[in-house]
C-alpha cells in the first residue's frame, strides 16, 4: 500500500460495543509508545468512543482525531473512521443486538480497508457468537470471516506469549465431534500452517513442534482411545521421515506440567481447551491471538467480550496492548522474511555470520 507515514497503519475493530473493547482501546492507545510506532486507526464512530472516553476517566490522554478519508490520516493522533453516524444504544455488560450489529459493520469496513491496501494490518477487539449471526455474517466468528475475505485454504489459530505458542487443529467446535474431525489430512494442513508461520512470522528456520495427543495420557497404548495409534503417531512418523521436527504424541497434563513446552517453538494441540486453558494459565493475560495463514497480518487479544466487568473501568488492557504491539512485530518480520528469501544469496550470508556469533546484515 502506498504509506500515509513510514509508521505501518493500523485498523482497530470496536467488538462488541457493549464489551470491554471500548474501554480497552482507549486504554491501549493512551500508551505513547503505541503512536510512535504506528498510526492507529479505529472503526467505530466518535458518539460511541466518546461516550466511553467519559467513562474512562480524565487521567486516560487519548488525543483522536476524525476522519472518513484514509489518505488523511494525523500519524501524531489516534484516528477514528466514523463507520456510522446514527445514534446506538450503548448498555454496557448487556448482550444486545445493536452491540454484535455495530461489532460486524466496524470489522466489515476495516477488513475491506485492508483487503483495498489501505491499511498495513488489523487489531480486533472481541465479538460474541450470539448476537453476530445474522444473514450478511454466517460466522461463528472472526477467523472463518477472514479465511472467507481473503481466500485461504485453511488458516490456524494460533495463540502466543514470548516463546510459548499454542496452535489449534480444531477450533470452535463441540467437543463431542472433535474425535470424528481428526485426519491425517487435517493435522497435515495445520501442521503446515504452524511451521510456515514459525519460519515466516517469526524467524525460526528449523522449528521444532510438539504434537499433543487426543485423549487422556495420549491414549495410554490404546487404552484410553485409538486415535494417536491409528492417526496421530503414524502422521508424525510420517513428518520425521520428511525430515520435520515434529514430536509427540504427548498427553497434555502432563506435557504443560512438567513445561515440557519449553523445549520447543511451538505445540500443536487437538482442541480449543486443551490448548487454550494452559496457554491463558501461563500466560497471564497477556496473550496474543494471530491467525496464521493469511496473505495479511491480524491480531486480536486472548480473552472474550467480559460483558460482566464492561463499563466498569476495571478492564485490563494488556493483552489488547500486546496484540498491538504484536501486529506490529508480526509486519516487520514478515516483511524481513520476504526480503531475505527474495535473495537468498544475502540471506546465506547472514546465517553464516550468526554461526559465527556476528550477526550484521549486509546492505
Amino acid at each position: 500500500m502506498q504509506q500515509h507515514t513510514e509508521k505501518p497503519v493500523i485498523g482497530i475493530t470496536t467488538g462488541d460495543l457493549n464489551g470491554i473493547g471500548p474501554e480497552l482501546i482507549i486504554k491501549a492507545l493512551s500508551d505513547n509508545r503505541i503512536m510512535d510506532l504506528c498510526t492507529p486507526v479505529v472503526f467505530a464512530s466518535n458518539k460511541v468512543i466518546n461516550f466511553y472516553r467519559k467513562m474512562a476517566g480524565t487521567e486516560m490522554p487519548f488525543n483522536f482525531t476524525s476522519t472518513k478519508d484514509l489518505t488523511k490520516l494525523n500519524p501524531k493522533q489516534v484516528n477514528i473512521f466514523n463507520c456510522w453516524e446514527e445514534e446506538v444504544p450503548l448498555q454496557p455488560g448487556s448482550l444486545t443486538e445493536a452491540g454484535g450489529k455495530y461489532a460486524i459493520r466496524s470489522l466489515q469496513v476495516a477488513t475491506q480497508c485492508l483487503k483495498d491496501g489501505q491499511l498495513d494490518a488489523i487489531v480486533t477487539a472481541p465479538i460474541h457468537k450470539s448476537n453476530t449471526q445474522m444473514p450478511d455474517f454466517p460466522y461463528t466468528g472472526h477467523t472463518p470471516f477472514l479465511k472467507d475475505k481473503f481466500g485461504a485454504r485453511d488458516v490456524l489459530m494460533l495463540l502466543y506469549s514470548g516463546d510459548l505458542r499454542v496452535g489449534l487443529v480444531t477450533e470452535h467446535v463441540p467437543v463431542a465431534k472433535v474425535a470424528q474431525m481428526i485426519t491425517k489430512e487435517l493435522l497435515q494442513s495445520k501442521f503446515n500452517l504452524l511451521k510456515d508461520s514459525l519460519i515466516k512470522d517469526f524467524g525460526i528456520d528449523k522449528p521444532r513442534i510438539a504434537i499433543l495427543g487426543l485423549n487422556p495420557h495420549a491414549g495410554d497404548n490404546g487404552q484410553i482411545g485409538t486415535e494417536e495409534q491409528t492417526v496421530i503417531k503414524p502422521f508424525i512418523e510420517q513428518l520425521q521421515q520428511q525430515g520435520h521436527l515434529a514430536f509427540g504424541p504427548y498427553g497434555a497434563d502432563a506435557f504443560f506440567a512438567r513445561s515440557s513446552y519449553t523445549q520447543f517453538d511451538a505445540v500443536l494441540a487437538m482442541y480449543h481447551d486443551q490448548g487454550l486453558i494452559p496457554f491463558k494459565t501461563i500466560a497471564h493475560g497477556e496473550g496474543v491471538n494471530y491467525t496464521a495463514g493469511l496473505p495479511v497480518i491480524r491480531t486480536s487479544p486472548d480473552h472474550g467480550t467480559a460483558f460482566d466487568i464492561a463499563g466498569k473501568g476495571i478492564a485490563e488492557p494488556s493483552s489488547f496492548r500486546e496484540a498491538i504491539f504484536q501486529c506490529i512485530d508480526l509486519l516487520r518480520k514478515r516483511k524481513e522474511h520476504a526480503f531475505y528469501t527474495a535473495n537468498p544469496m544475502r540471506r546465506g550470508r547472514m546465517e553464516k555470520e550468526k554461526e559465527g556469533d556476528s550477526v550484521k546484515i549486509e546492505d
